[in-house]
């Protein structure tokens, strides 16, 4: 799985080596395509573009993260912030994404801003939502998904970045160099993924064998 998130100023160079170095990764990790990809985006249009050109097999996915950023926007169009309403309004029309209802939430939506005749700002943030609904449609299958097993939020990535990365090396007093960062995450990657022992024996064999060549017994 690879999540990405569109960073600001968003250059064209700087996404597109982004996806080149994932394209290759997944290669590597997976020559013949046997594996499912995973592609956990935010919805940014050059985004999906870029995942398009370079890794055209993902099954590409909206993080449901901004899904309920734009829920919540429209339930505090209709409901005061904080208020039960408001909850009870995003808990509904979750389930209803969650089961596979995005035109039924397009359409209740646009029911609900036009009978409810809303103006300015507040119909500005429905309409934008049912923008953002409508546009990323295609990824929004989260009944499928989750059928499938697939992650729909980036919590997993966030929180493996956090627990492999950040808990290691931001400790006090650290400092790093790209090439010794690189290398440590390596190792770290391996003990946790309970890979420590079996790394430890090749390692000493490759030494072996380089240092003593056949007669490495």
């Amino acid at each position: 799985m690879t999540r990405v998130s569109q960073g600001e100023g968003g250059e064209s160079s700087g996404r597109d080596r982004l996806f080149i170095e994932m394209a290759i990764a997944a290669h590597d990790r997976d020559p013949t395509r046997k594996k499912t990809l995973v592609c956990l985006m935010d919805g940014e249009a050059a985004l999906w573009k870029a995942q398009q050109e370079w890794l055209p097999g993902a099954v590409c996915i909206l993080d449901l993260f901004h899904v309920l950023e734009r829920l919540w926007s429209v339930a505090h169009v209709f409901h005061r912030e904080g208020s039960r309403e408001a909850e009870a309004f995003v808990t509904r029309h979750l389930r209803m994404l969650l089961e596979g209802k995005v035109g039924y939430v397009i359409g209740r939506f646009k029911r609900l801003r036009d009978a409810h005749a809303v103006r300015g700002p507040r119909r500005a943030a429905v309409t934008a939502a049912i923008g953002y609904y409508e546009n990323n449609r295609a990824h929004m299958r989260y009944d499928a998904y989750l059928a499938a097993g697939y992650p729909i939020g980036s919590g997993v990535a966030e929180g493996a970045c956090r627990h492999v990365v950040k808990d290691r090396m931001e400790q006090t007093g650290m400092r790093w160099t790209l090439e010794g960062a690189q290398a440590l995450l390596h190792l770290r990657a391996v003990y946790l993924n309970g890979q420590w022992n079996a790394f430890l024996d090749h390692h000493i064999e490759t030494e072996q064998s380089s240092q003593y060549g056949r007669f490495a017994a």
